[in-house]
C-alpha cells in the first residue's frame, strides 16, 4: 500500500471487530489521514478482506497484525477498538510515542475513578492518564480536543442522552434529577463475538431490556449530563442504531417550542446535529455521523420529551473517534465523514 507523506499515519489496533471495521470504513475516505497499520489479535494474518469483503476495494493487500504497541511508535495517531482493560494497560505503552491516542474503550473516560471497580470490575491504575484524557464528545468539549495526547471517546448510549440532554441542563430548563433515559440499540452494539445473546434465534422477533438498574454507561451519564440518571437500553432486532427517549421535570415554565429553540441555538453551528419538530429515526442516521433530536413538553403530566437518534457503530463510536481526532489535529472536523444517511 502505498503512503502519502502529506497524509496523517494512523494505527487501528482491535480493527478485527464492528467499531474497528467501522473506522476502515470512514478512514478509507479520508482525504488527510492513511491507515499504516490494522491490528486483531484473534485475526492475526488474516486477510481484511475475508474477515470484511465490504473492505476489499481499499485494504486488499492489508492482513490484520497482532497488537504490538512498539510497531506504532512515530505515527500522527492511534485510535483502540479493544477491551477496556487492554486498553488501560496498553494506553501508557502509546501516550507520548504517537501524536494522539484515541481509546474507543470505557477505560479512560469517567473522571472518577472509584466508579470502575462498581460498573466495570476493575481497580483503575492510571490516575495521571484518567486525569489528561480529554473527552471526545466535540459539540460538548471541543476546546479542550486540539493538540490532545489521549482522546476518551463516549459511549453510543451516552452520545445519544448526553446532546440530547445538556443543553436544557446548562439553560436551567429541567431539574437535574428524576431524569429517565430508556433506550435500544441495535445488535452490533454487543460486538462481533458470537454469544447467546446476539444470535439471529435470540433476537429476531424479539425486544429485551438489560443491564437494569446500574448499566455501566450510568455514571458516564451523569458526569456529561450533570444529572442523577436512571438508565434502562433495550435490545432491538437491527443491526445498528440507537433511539434515546429522555424524561425529566421541567425547572421552569417551558413549551415544546421553546424546548426546541434551545437545543436549536445549542447546535447551530454543529455540522452534525440535526434538531427538528418531527420525531426522529434511526434509519434516518444510517452510516452518518448525525444526531437527529427532537423535543415536546406535554402539559397534561408536566413532563419533557427529548427524543433522539444515532448510528452506534458511526456517531456512537467509530465516527465520533475520526471527528474528535480531527479536531485534535487540526483537520477539518468533517473529513471523512458524513451528515447525510443513507437510505433506503
Amino acid at each position: 500500500m502505498s503512503i502519502s507523506s502529506t497524509k496523517k499515519r494512523v494505527a487501528v489496533l482491535g480493527a478485527s471487530g464492528y467499531t474497528g471495521a467501522e473506522l476502515l470504513r470512514l478512514l478509507a475516505g479520508h482525504p488527510d489521514i492513511e491507515v499504516v497499520l490494522a491490528s486483531g489479535d484473534s485475526q492475526a494474518g488474516t486477510p481484511i478482506a475475508s474477515l470484511y469483503p465490504s473492505l476489499a476495494a481499499r485494504y486488499g493487500d492489508l492482513r490484520f497484525a497482532d497488537n504490538d504497541p512498539t510497531a506504532c511508535h512515530g505515527l500522527d495517531a492511534v485510535f483502540l477498538g479493544l477491551p477496556h482493560e487492554a486498553s488501560l494497560e496498553l494506553v501508557p505503552a502509546l501516550v507520548g510515542n504517537v501524536g494522539c491516542v484515541v481509546d474507543l474503550s470505557a477505560a479512560y473516560r469517567l473522571k472518577n475513578s472509584g466508579a470502575y471497580p462498581e460498573y466495570y470490575g476493575f481497580e483503575h491504575t492510571q490516575p495521571a492518564l484518567l486525569a489528561d484524557a480529554v473527552y471526545g464528545l466535540p459539540e460538548r468539549h471541543r476546546s479542550a480536543l486540539p493538540g490532545a495526547a489521549l482522546i476518551a471517546t463516549p459511549g453510543c448510549y451516552v452520545t445519544a442522552a448526553t446532546l440530547a440532554l445538556a443543553p436544557l441542563v446548562d439553560g436551567g430548563l429541567i431539574e437535574t434529577s428524576g431524569v429517565i433515559v430508556d433506550a435500544a440499540s441495535g445488535v452490533s452494539g454487543a460486538g462481533r463475538a458470537p454469544k447467546h445473546s446476539n444470535l439471529f434465534c435470540t433476537v429476531d422477533e424479539d425486544m429485551n431490556a438489560y443491564g437494569l438498574v446500574n448499566h455501566r454507561h450510568t455514571p458516564e451519564m451523569e458526569e456529561q449530563i450533570g444529572a442523577t440518571v436512571l438508565f434502562t437500553p433495550h435490545l432491538v432486532p437491527m443491526n445498528r442504531g440507537i433511539l434515546a427517549t429522555c424524561y425529566a421535570r421541567p425547572a421552569k415554565k417551558v413549551s415544546t417550542e421553546s424546548l426546541l429553540d434551545a437545543l436549536k441555538a445549542a447546535y447551530c453551528d454543529e455540522p452534525f446535529v440535526v434538531v427538528r419538530a418531527d420525531s426522529p429515526s434511526t434509519k434516518a442516521t444510517l452510516g452518518s455521523n448525525a444526531v437527529h433530536i427532537t423535543a415536546r413538553f406535554d402539559e397534561r403530566t408536566g413532563s419533557v420529551i427529548v427524543i433522539s437518534a444515532l448510528d452506534n457503530l458511526c456517531k456512537g463510536a467509530s465516527g465520533g473517534a475520526v471527528q474528535a481526532l480531527n479536531v485534535a489535529l487540526g483537520l477539518s472536523e468533517t473529513s471523512g465523514l458524513s451528515s447525510i444517511g443513507v437510505y433506503p
